[in-house]
């Protein structure tokens, strides 16, 4: 579904993205980690096209999507949501994601109309019941947690009705219980609508447990790529960046 083929971009001297090659195919749940510095917001801003490659390919279901401006890539199927939730403050909840699908259906003319569409409003509460934010659906979002913020964000991304969605750091700023809750609803929206979903991530437990593919990067190059066990054993990510404790697992006496 999402393929980079041998992408590098540099800023003056500084090489972010180093010969790069990925595959994500159709329908996987993927994971990219790294240390801070590795290229990895880089990389989601090229697949985005904020940014333009030096050189090489990325293809979207075989098409190179180099160079086309974002608005376009995201009506060819990349959605993204952010680490910093990018929401509207002064609109509710469901206002937002019905202001979002209008958009993507060609009905701008009738955001937050009295009387917005049947079709609009039925997909906005298919949404708010799938991202199980029906308390706090009539509350304008800069009322709302931290927590309800990103999954709002996700939400926004999913009213475009992505192919593949790329979560930057879905649980960051998110106390522990609030983590595993919302990696709980990001491997649910997966598994029920089978997009092809990459994430950025710090937390190695969610990593381990959810990824079916890890991709590891470093100075903006692939250090490895595998499975949890795969990338868990493997000496140079262990060294680069796990650290033998988290790799081993072990637990403080």
């Amino acid at each position: 579904m999402l393929r980079l083929e041998d992408v590098v971009k540099s800023f003056g001297g500084v090489v972010a993205t180093n010969h790069v090659t990925l595959d994500f195919p159709e329908g996987s749940l993927s994971a990219v980690i790294g240390p801070n510095g590795a290229g990895k917001t880089t990389l989601f801003n090229l697949i985005t096209g904020h940014l333009v490659p030096n050189s090489g390919r990325i293809l979207l279901a075989g098409e190179d999507i180099v160079g086309m401006p974002p608005a376009r890539i995201v009506r060819k199927g990349i959605g993204r949501a952010f680490q910093v939730a990018s929401i509207f403050p002064t609109l509710t909840v469901e206002q937002s994601l019905m202001a979002a699908i209008a958009s993507h259906v060609h009905l701008s003319e009738n955001l937050l109309t009295a009387f917005p569409p049947r079709s609009v409003r039925q997909r906005a509460d298919e949404l708010v019941e799938l991202l199980g934010m029906a308390p706090v659906a009539r509350m304008l979002c800069s009322n709302i947690s931290h927590g309800d913020q990103k999954l709002l964000d996700i939400g926004l991304a999913l009213a475009l009705e992505p192919k593949v969605l790329l979560l930057d750091e879905p649980t960051a700023g998110m106390g522990p219980e609030e983590r595993w809750q919302m990696i709980g609803t990001v491997r649910r929206l997966w598994e029920q609508g089978r997009m092809t979903l990459v994430f950025i991530e710090h937390d190695m437990d969610i990593v381990f447990e959810v990824a079916e593919v890890i991709h590891v990067l470093r100075y903006g190059s692939v250090l490895a790529q595998g499975t949890a066990d795969e990338i868990r054993s493997n000496p140079e990510v262990i060294e680069a960046y796990l650290g033998t404790e988290i790799a081993h697992d072990e637990v403080p006496a």
